[in-house]
């Protein structure tokens, strides 16, 4: 029986971020989204997954879910029976980023979220081809019901999130370390830097995606998390 698996969406995304993977993967095991919009702070976030999750749980995060992940791992490691990093990043906010996101908050608050995301969401994050526009007015329709107040609460949790390099060190159990080849906001480097990290990763980089490969190749996407929950568990030395 395959393990019940937590999805955690990326920054003003909701389930629909997973759709094709809940579609499929729910006939096969029990399948929970965690929302991702209380809390200014990763920490906080993470104590609301532990307090949502079931006492034992897979555990999948893309991009901003993925920085939840390695916090919700590195506080409670022997809940998490397997654990998938998609198109994320394990490093601390630079000083940079962090003040790139000030004048964003400040536009957000003035009512120009729309402006924001499709700036944020520039078309490079995701990869050429017809579908991507499809893509990029789903991620719209999430931020809009999502809306302004958790979009401030997310940027703030992101610029002050801390470095999980250690966490990765100390991951024991199966991984997966999935990004889309396109992916310019957590290019391949940063996942194969990642993968490295992990004692038991697996590495997957998935053609034709871009930054949101669930969407954009959900079948690939989906055979890789079916194969990673699959895998036998990792005996802890």
């Amino acid at each position: 029986m395959l393990d019940p698996i937590v999805f955690l969406p990326g920054m003003m995304c909701d389930a629909r971020l997973f759709g094709p993977q809940i579609a499929e993967l729910s006939s096969e095991t029990a399948v929970m989204v965690a929302p991702m919009t209380k809390g200014e702070r990763i920490e906080e976030i993470a104590s609301n997954v532990l307090t949502w999750a079931p006492p034992k749980f897979a555990l999948a995060g893309l991009s901003m879910g993925g920085i939840v992940a390695m916090e919700v791992l590195r506080r409670a490691p022997d809940r998490v029976t397997r654990v998938a990093l998609l198109d994320t990043n394990p490093l601390a906010e630079t000083p940079e980023k962090a003040a790139e996101r000030e004048p964003q908050i400040i536009r957000v608050k003035a009512g120009r979220l729309d402006e924001v995301m499709r700036e944020e969401l520039k078309p490079n994050y995701l990869a050429p081809g017809p579908g991507r526009l499809e893509v990029l007015n789903l991620v719209m329709e999430m931020a809009r019901v999502l809306g302004p107040e958790v979009f401030i609460r997310q940027s703030r949790a992101l610029q002050r999130r801390r470095d999980q390099q250690a966490t990765l060190r100390r991951c024991k159990v199966p991984a997966l370390v999935l990004c889309g080849e396109h992916d310019t906001l957590c290019p391949v480097k940063r996942h194969e830097f990642m993968a490295e990290l992990i004692p038991y990763a697996r590495l997957e980089v998935i053609e034709g995606a871009g930054h949101l490969p669930t969407l954009e190749r959900p079948e690939e996407v989906t055979d890789a998390l079916r194969d990673w929950l699959r895998q036998p568990y990792v005996l802890k030395g």
